[in-house]
C-alpha cells in the first residue's frame, strides 16, 4: 500500500456523473453562475452538442478553452482526459489561465472508475491534481428503471460520494423512499439529497473530500436497518467478534443495527429492493477484534489481484494489533492507499468498520478472509 501524496497546494477536482437526462448539466450550470468566488475549470466528456449554454459562455478565442460570464474558465475536451489535465497544468503554471479548482463532467453513458483511475496513474496529475468526490445525480423519476436497465448507471450510483436526487417533485414519497432505499443498498456511504432545479447546497458538492483517508467512514443506518427479524439470526457463524454499537465519534446512530449478527453489515432486502437483482452492491465487515496487519495486507492485496477490476469503492477504519492509532485504507478497483488516522481514545473501544462496493462481489469470501486475518 502506498501512503497518499500531500495535498497543499494541490488543485481540487470533483467529478460530476449521472445518466441522461438526470440534472447533471442544470446543476453544473448552477456551480458556474454560483458567487462562490473560486474560478473552476469545467472538462466536459459529454456526447452531442455542447452542453453548456451559450449565453453562459464568452468566447475568447478559438482555442478549446472558454471564459464564463463571472470569471470560470471552460475547457471542453472530446479527446484524452490525461492530455487535458496535462494541457490545464500547463497553461495555468505558464500564467495563461487562472483556476482554482476543476469540475469534470462525464458522458451520462461513463463508468466513472477510469476517470477516478486517471488521478492515481499519471504522476503529473497525482502531484497536481487532488480528487475531491464524485458527485453523482439520479433522476428520481426515471431512476429505478434507468438502474435496472443500465449497469453503468449503478456504477454510478456505487462511485458516489454524493448522491443527488433530482425530479423528486415528480414522484409520490412512497416512490421516492423506493428509490432511496435502493440506493442505500448500491452505496450505503454516500449521503443522499434531494435537489430541485440544481437548487444544491454548492459549499456541500465542493471540497468533500471524499477520496480523503483521513475523514469520516459513514454508512447510512438504512442499510442495516433489519426488515426481517427472522432472517437476523440465521447466520451466526460462531466467531464471538459482536458488534458495539458504541461509535458516537463516527457519525450515524446505527439503531437496529444489533439485529444484524456478528460481523456483517450486509443488506437484508427489505420489501422495495427485493425484486431488483442489482449487480452493483455493497456489504460491509466490522470488528471488535484487532487484525493481524501482516495477515490482513497478504489478504488485501490477494483480493485486490483477483477482485479489482469488480471492487469500484472500498473504504476502512481499521483496528490492528500493536498499533495505538485507528488505520485508514481505501481504494479504487486495483489502486489501495492506506495511512495512520487518530490515536484511539481512552474511551473507546477499537474497532473495525470497512465497506466493500463492487459489481456481484462474494461477501462470504471477502468475510471469511477477513476473518481469518483477525488476531487470535
Amino acid at each position: 500500500m502506498q501512503a497518499a501524496p500531500a495535498i497543499d497546494k494541490m488543485v481540487p477536482v470533483t467529478i460530476l456523473t449521472g445518466f441522461l437526462g438526470a440534472g447533471k448539466t442544470t446543476l453544473l450550470k448552477r456551480i458556474l453562475t454560483e458567487k462562490h468566488g473560486q474560478r473552476i475549470a469545467v472538462i466536459e466528456n459529454e456526447f452531442g452538442p455542447e452542453n453548456i449554454d451559450h449565453e453562459l459562455l464568452v468566447q475568447e478565442s478559438e482555442e478549446q478553452i472558454v471564459e464564463l460570464s463571472n470569471g470560470c474558465v471552460c475547457c471542453t475536451i472530446r479527446g484524452d482526459l490525461m492530455r487535458a489535465l496535462l494541457d490545464l497544468r500547463d497553461k495555468r503554471e505558464a500564467g495563461a489561465i487562472s483556476f482554482d479548482r476543476v469540475v469534470i463532467e462525464t458522458t451520462g453513458m461513463a463508468n466513472p472508475g477510469p476517470v477516478c483511475q486517471t488521478f492515481f496513474m499519471d504522476d503529473g496529475i497525482a502531484e497536481y491534481y487532488r480528487l475531491d468526490a464524485v458527485i453523482t445525480v439520479v433522476d428520481a423519476k426515471h431512476g429505478m428503471e434507468t438502474l435496472d436497465r443500465q449497469e453503468e448507471a449503478q456504477k454510478q450510483v456505487g462511485f458516489a460520494d454524493r448522491i443527488l436526487v433530482s425530479k423528486k417533485d415528480l414522484v409520490n414519497e412512497a416512490d421516492y423512499q423506493a428509490l432511496r432505499s435502493r440506493l442505500v443498498h448500491i452505496n450505503p456511504r454516500a449521503p443522499i439529497t434531494p435537489v430541485h432545479f440544481g437548487e444544491a447546497e454548492i459549499k456541500n458538492l465542493l471540497d468533500v473530500s471524499g477520496f480523503n483517508l483521513n475523514t469520516i467512514l459513514d454508512i447510512d443506518p438504512e442499510f442495516l436497518a433489519e426488515e426481517h427479524p427472522d432472517a437476523a439470526h440465521d447466520h451466526d457463524h460462531g466467531h464471538g467478534h459482536h458488534h458495539d454499537h458504541d461509535h458516537g465519534h463516527e457519525g450515524h446512530d446505527h439503531g437496529d443495527d444489533e439485529e444484524c449478527g456478528d460481523h456483517c453489515g450486509h443488506a437484508h432486502h427489505d420489501h422495495h429492493h427485493a425484486h431488483h437483482d442489482d449487480s452493483i452492491g455493497a456489504f460491509v465487515f466490522r470488528s471488535n477484534k484487532a487484525f493481524d496487519p501482516e495477515r490482513l495486507e497478504e489478504f488485501l492485496s490477494g483480493i485486490v489481484q483477483v477482485y479489482g477490476p469488480d471492487l469500484l469503492r472500498y473504504k476502512g477504519v481499521l483496528y490492528l494489533k500493536g498499533i495505538n492509532r485507528r488505520m485508514l485504507f481505501q481504494g479504487v478497483h486495483m489502486m489501495m492507499g492506506a495511512e495512520p488516522g487518530k490515536p484511539w481514545l481512552s474511551n473507546e473501544k477499537p474497532n473495525t468498520k470497512m465497506v466493500f462496493i463492487g459489481h456481484k462481489l462474494p461477501e462470504e469470501i471477502f468475510t471469511r478472509g477477513l476473518e481469518q486475518c483477525l488476531a487470535a
